[in-house]
């Protein structure tokens, strides 16, 4: 940071670089106080304007105008799936200040260096993120996932660096803002029977009513899942296939498909709350609070926990290379109020989880944190982030407690070696 980047802002006399060292929670209570005005008077004075592009997961306006509100800063946000984020990042660095990708999106993204590593020593709960996103592991006992696990993307040698490097460095390439542990989701009131594994999706009962992903590097990792536990193959990692592997099982999807066992292959949230409100879908490949999306429409459906574990994403954001200056400022501070705790109860509400959990808790009710992270009862209705009743009292979060969910993960969404490959036979299964 230069010193020319340390404009004097408000009437009492606080720099950015004061600001940004005291940090968003500290700085707040500095405004409550009145020894100055707050966050929206300090950015109004310079406004910023942050582009934020990524998938509709996390680019939520809701966020958008609480950024507004608690820092002044205007973030433009623009959702895309999955495919055209990676291609975005990449091919259009200039059209974004801050990309909100996957890891796995990361692995393609950063070695082209349009994306800038941040320095850890300005992320003001870097203390608080979740081991995952810096060992790999829940517990220190706990057995490193196959695929993309964040932790092999997340840091870099050195400021000017591009290769991965194998333990945590003072640079990170994204700081995790949002992760989950995905399984099958099921109409209860129409699959007819207790569904306990991955293999079920296949059940010849369900021929026509059954879904997967069509976004090929999460796809890829879905059919995995269903091939170990139908006893097809054993893969030596999942996440990075052999070519052999990758014919086996796309040649497995062709034939299912053209016996008729799917009946759709989707690619956005709207498009798999659709397929199972209607009914015409009771089995699928699904996200947690689509799940709950259905649910708030009155109808049963059910995130099956599995006996082989999920299948795990995670996200964070990330810098264009080009940010300097006030922007960069800027840009460190709505991260920095990204994972001070609102943002993190928010996305904990809808069924993700936050990657500073500590924080998160101090903006939730006892009853909330019981739900969606202990595994507990609900005392009383659970609420979605817009208040409309999402779980009545009594009710169990599917897969129980924070714990127990990321703790069974079998792997992470994925880039391969053979990822060229993969992706032209997947293609081919969606063709044929």
């Amino acid at each position: 940071m230069t010193s020319e980047t340390k404009t004097a802002t408000s009437a009492k006399g606080i720099s950015r670089r004061t600001l940004l060292k005291t940090g968003a929670a500290a700085a707040g209570a500095i405004a409550g106080s009145g020894a100055i005005t707050g966050f929206p008077t300090i950015w109004a004075q310079n406004p910023i304007t942050l582009r934020q592009f990524g998938t509709g997961v996390s680019n939520i306006n809701a966020i958008a105008e609480k950024c507004k509100e608690d820092l002044g800063i205007t973030l433009e946000m623009t959702a895309t799936d999955s495919d055209a984020a990676a291609q975005r990042a990449v091919t259009q660095p200039d059209s974004y200040d801050v990309a909100d990708i996957e890891y796995w999106i990361a692995k393609k993204v950063f070695p082209s260096g349009v994306m800038q590593p941040m320095d850890v020593s300005k992320i003001k709960y870097y203390d608080k993120i979740v081991p995952l996103f810096i060992n790999g592991k829940l517990k220190p006992e706990s057995v490193v996932a196959q695929g993309t696990a964040p932790h092999t993307v997340g840091f870099v040698e050195a400021q000017d660096a591009k290769s991965f490097a194998k333990e945590p460095t003072q640079w990170m390439t994204l700081i995790p803002t949002i992760y989950n542990a995905d399984t099958l989701g099921i109409r209860p009131d129409l699959v007819g029977r207790e569904i306990t594994t991955w293999a079920d999706i296949m059940d010849p009962a369900f021929k026509g009513k059954t879904a997967i992903l069509n976004i090929p590097s999460i796809g890829i990792m879905d059919a995995a899942m269903i091939m170990e536990a139908l006893g097809n193959i054993k893969y030596a990692d999942k996440g990075n296939m052999t070519t052999d592997e990758i014919d086996a099982t796309i040649d497995f999807l062709i034939k299912a498909k053209q016996d008729g066992q799917f009946r759709a292959f989707w690619k956005s949230f709207d498009e798999s709350v659709n397929l199972m409100a209607s009914g015409e879908v009771v089995i699928q490949s699904m996200w947690s609070p689509a799940v709950a999306a259905v649910r708030s429409k009155g109808i049963a459906c059910k995130y099956q926990p599995l006996k082989e574990g999920y299948r795990a994403w995670g996200g964070g954001l990330g810098l264009a290379a080009h940010l300097q200056g006030a922007q960069l400022d800027a840009a460190y501070e709505y991260i920095n109020w990204y994972l001070s705790g609102w943002v993190g109860a928010y996305l904990n509400r809808q069924g993700y989880y936050s990657a500073a959990m500590e924080t998160a808790k101090a903006h939730m009710s006892e009853d909330e944190w019981g739900f969606w992270v202990e595994g507990k009862p609900a005392k009383g209705d659970i609420l979605s982030p817009e208040g409309k009743v999402m779980e009545k009292a009594g009710a169990v979060r599917d897969g129980g407690s924070f714990q127990e969910r990321m703790g069974k993960v079998a792997c992470w969404n994925s880039v391969m070696d053979e990822d060229r490959y993969m992706v032209r036979r997947w293609n081919e299964f969606i063709a044929a």
